[in-house]
């Protein structure tokens, strides 16, 4: 195992290379090329996420008339099936993908439509199908970023041309977005959106263009917030729990219930109190305070720092993608599963206006965790293909494509053979 600061790890199980030898003429290593810091950080944070489900949802099992650990077991089939995706993904050349992409579109369509139709309402919104087991706007967010990934590489050329770059993608985010605000779902329509702005930034949009879609947001932003009565109300109580927490909403004020009594050290896995005596979903959206709880500020440290990690390794592996497609999918899909970290552990501490962003990777849900497995799962595809090209033409792994270039597809550094290959 061969590994490097800032550079990808790569298992090669081969005996000549363990004994320092070098393969015999005609027998090349095996590389599985597995991005292995990607890999560790996902895993703890899968392992975690089991844990903390399994101390949470014991009440919410009982109350569906379920044995305590029912939500749990659901769980583990969720991330079995997620990690059964992943693992397809992570071998499926993502070039591949532009096959798939009017089917994926239309489905998810088809699936929010289906939505407004069936009207299975939960928390006063109508967001899932299939009695709660599935949640079509959690889709659309990873057949976003892998749309939007496609067609701004396809036009990267005619970016700077309006007609062409802004009032297309601005159609595309509000027909999805659309069809998720109808739910009514407003943190997935501000996420859709949001990541829609930085892929454009990252494809090499232009400054005017970039301020005038931001403009457009704002104006969005309050009129949403201006004409949905959900939107208001958070609004409202987000702004008094910022001059007072004690006039916060409920959610805020038991979560950080959850995060004081939790101390430095916590009061250890599965001692919660708040999450028996009215901390809302604890085992979803507030599992955050559950784990600031149980394991103290330590804990929660921990937590935040393994998705700091998550996108240190998913931005490097963008940044030394082999190509603008590579680097725009692992760099959209990477941070779109650290904005819904952050967004989720923000609405805890009240910095932030309540949101529905699940906390991926931890929170109990079937549809977020397999996304951001799948997630997982193309990233590792851009990691694995760029270091099979790169052993292929001999390049060191340093070789860099620049993300906001115009001549993105050609332009990289210079080719650095190491001194094992001048030998």
């Amino acid at each position: 195992m061969v590994s490097k600061m800032g550079q990808g790890t790569y298992v090669t199980p081969t005996k000549s290379f363990l004994s320092g030898a070098r393969p015999k003429a005609g027998h090349r290593p095996l590389h599985l090329s597995i991005d292995v810091p990607l890999l560790l950080i996902v895993i703890t944070l899968v392992v975690v996420g089991l844990l903390m489900v399994l101390s949470a949802s014991v009440d919410a099992s009982l109350l569906l008339g379920k044995s305590p650990t029912y939500l749990f077991t659901r769980q583990i089939r969720w991330v079995l099936l997620g990690g059964v995706g992943a693992l397809f993904l992570a071998w499926f050349d993502y070039h591949r993908m532009k096959k798939l992409l009017l089917p994926m579109v239309g489905a998810t369509l088809i699936m929010l439509f289906a939505v407004l139709i069936i009207k299975d309402e939960r928390f006063n919104a109508t967001r899932t199908l299939n009695q709660g087991s599935i949640q079509p706007s959690e889709l659309a967010k990873l057949v976003t970023i892998i749309y939007l990934a496609y067609w701004l590489y396809s036009k990267h050329d005619q970016l700077g041309n309006l007609q062409f770059g802004l009032i297309p993608l601005g159609a595309i985010l509000g027909i999805i977005g659309g069809l998720i605000l109808l739910q009514p779902d407003l943190s997935a329509t501000f996420t859709i959106v949001m990541l829609g702005g930085i892929l454009f930034f990252i494809a090499g949009g232009e400054w005017r263009q970039l301020v005038l879609m931001l403009v457009l947001i704002v104006i969005f932003g309050y009129l949403v917030v201006t004409i949905f009565p959900t939107g208001s109300t958070r609004i409202g109580s987000y702004l008094d729990g910022l001059q007072n927490p004690i006039e916060a909403s409920y959610h805020v004020r038991r979560s950080l219930e959850a995060v004081v009594q939790g101390g430095v050290f916590g009061v250890g896995i599965g001692n919660s109190d708040t999450k028996y005596i009215g901390l809302p979903v604890p085992a979803t959206d507030s599992i955050f305070a559950v784990i600031a709880e149980e394991t103290g500020l330590i804990g929660a440290c921990v937590v935040i720092i393994l998705y700091m990690l998550l996108l240190w390794r998913g931005l490097t592996i963008a940044r030394r993608a082999s190509d603008q497609l590579g680097g725009l999918l692992a760099a959209g899909l990477t941070i779109w599963l650290v904005a819904e970290a952050l967004i989720n552990m923000t609405v805890i501490v009240g910095l932030l206006p309540i949101a529905g962003n699940a906390l991926p990777f931890i929170s109990a849900g079937g549809s977020s965790m397999v996304v951001s497995l799948a997630a997982i799962g193309i990233i590792m595809n851009v990691a694995r293909t760029s270091h099979t090209r790169e052993t292929e033409e001999g390049r060191a792994f340093s070789a860099v494509v620049d993300l906001r270039r115009r001549d993105r597809g050609r332009r990289v550094s210079r080719p650095v053979r190491s001194a094992s290959l001048e030998e």
